[in-house]
């Protein structure tokens, strides 16, 4: 769908975006800037003005093409239904992605966009913003990470990985200290494409969410493919950018961290990680 300079111009685009949206305000925003969405969820000014930019732009690039965005989305649910058209097109953004670090002046912060046709991740790019710092992925084209080919690296012993605060202690308590000893450090960035870039960087073997929302983990996903890994659904089907927020992800840059990974998963039982209802 982009020709020749397309990907090039949504990359040129996320850093205008990040240098008037995102840099100015960081550890510079009033306490009326940063309002709640629902109970431990946030949002800020700068994730409405990324938003309302990037999605001008991506208009420009691929003129009529819809944009799903996290802000927009939150006023109107019914957008998601555009990711599931066969056949069509449309944008996935994240404006800020890590958006609790942010307001707390936390220099962990992305911005994410996934070009979607026919309901599969096409094309994907992640900026972190703070160390300007980019992937850039092509269904078919492998991924770049800061001009780099990326391929997965063969994954350590034990494993090292990004899994939310919650299944993490229960990893600790329910699982046999043989299987805990296969899993190595095991933490969370709060910021998903920031965990992606440390997947991509060798720094980590594997991330697991619960939660699937598709600005956090379609461009994402695409890269640890395009990698030579995967992603799955903590049913085992392939993760889809149109799956249910709720089906759960296992993700890894290599098919042996991810098999590692979902072994010592299944391996714990636990009630975590079955699909929510």
């Amino acid at each position: 769908m982009l020709d020749s300079g397309g990907s090039e111009r949504v990359a040129e685009l996320m850093r205008e975006t990040a240098a008037a949206e995102l840099l100015p305000r960081f550890r510079n925003l009033s306490k009326d800037e940063v309002r709640q969405k629902r109970p431990g969820d946030i949002v800020t000014v700068a994730d409405v003005a990324s938003e309302i930019r990037l999605a001008s732009g991506l208009a420009k690039i691929l003129p009529g093409v819809p944009v799903v965005g996290e802000e927009a989305v939150e006023k109107d649910p019914g957008l998601l239904d555009l990711i599931a058209r066969p056949g069509e097109a449309c944008w996935i953004v994240d404006p800020l992605d890590g958006t609790a670090n942010f307001a707390a002046g936390r220099d962990r912060f992305a911005m994410i966009i996934c070009l979607v046709q026919d309901t599969q991740a096409v094309a994907g790019w992640i900026l972190d913003v703070p160390n300007d710092r980019l992937a850039v992925t092509e269904r078919g084209g492998g991924v770049r990470f800061d001009g780099r080919i990326v391929e997965g690296r063969p994954a350590t012993a034990p494993l090292n990985g990004f899994v939310g605060y919650k299944i993490a202690r229960s990893f600790d308590e329910q699982l046999s200290p043989e299987h805990r000893a296969r899993l190595g450090t095991i933490t969370t960035l709060r910021c998903a494409g920031a965990e992606y870039l440390e997947i991509l960087a060798g720094r980590a073997n594997f991330s697991l969410y619960r939660t699937t929302k598709p600005w956090d983990h379609a461009a994402g996903t695409l890269m640890m493919r395009e990698a030579g890994g995967g992603a799955v659904q903590f049913g085992a089907a392939p993760y889809s950018p149109a799956q249910p927020l709720n089906a759960g992800l296992i993700t890894a840059s290599t098919e042996e961290a991810l098999s590692e990974a979902r072994a010592l998963l299944e391996a714990s039982r636990l009630p975590l990680l079955t699909p929510r209802p």
